[in-house]
């Protein structure tokens, strides 16, 4: 099943995206909210994207603290996943992100990439690594949003 993970920031979102198999996740793109007229066209072109990627179903990734509560940025994503729901008839998923962009940063400082190019890719290597982390979970300890 194709499935498009979404690490969802206020001023940068990642994307990523695993192969039909559900097998493989792969970083897609980095969208920079600075880019848009605002937040309603940031969504729309989030929704054109997860549609362009013949998705199936959407992971979202969860930013909870680290005792597992929650702050305004959990519930600023809830309402951006919500929002997305509405523009998109797929199932989404959530997935708790924690820690997901430090293992991202040390990923690519171990694959050796400059601080520079670090950056604009950061949030595309956090997708990979929240779908990575679905992937991996049995099917009955997904959590549907």
């Amino acid at each position: 099943m194709k499935i498009v993970a979404i690490d969802y920031g206020l001023e940068r979102t990642g994307l990523a995206a695993c192969d039909d198999a559900g097998v493989l996740a792969y970083p897609l793109v980095t969208l920079r909210l600075a880019d848009f007229a605002d937040r309603k066209a940031l969504l729309d072109a989030l929704a054109c994207r997860v549609r362009d990627e013949g998705a199936q179903a959407v992971v979202m990734g969860l930013p909870l603290l680290d005792d597992g509560t929650e702050s305004l940025t959990t519930r600023q994503v809830r309402n951006v996943a919500q929002r997305l729901r509405r523009r998109l008839d797929l199932p989404f998923y959530w997935m708790p992100e924690l820690l997901s962009s430090v293992e991202a940063e040390m990923d690519l400082r171990e694959a050796g990439m400059k601080r520079h190019r670090r950056k604009a890719v950061l949030d595309q290597q956090a997708a990979v690594r929240i779908l990575s982390s679905f992937l991996a979970l049995p099917p009955r300890q997904r959590q549907p949003i």
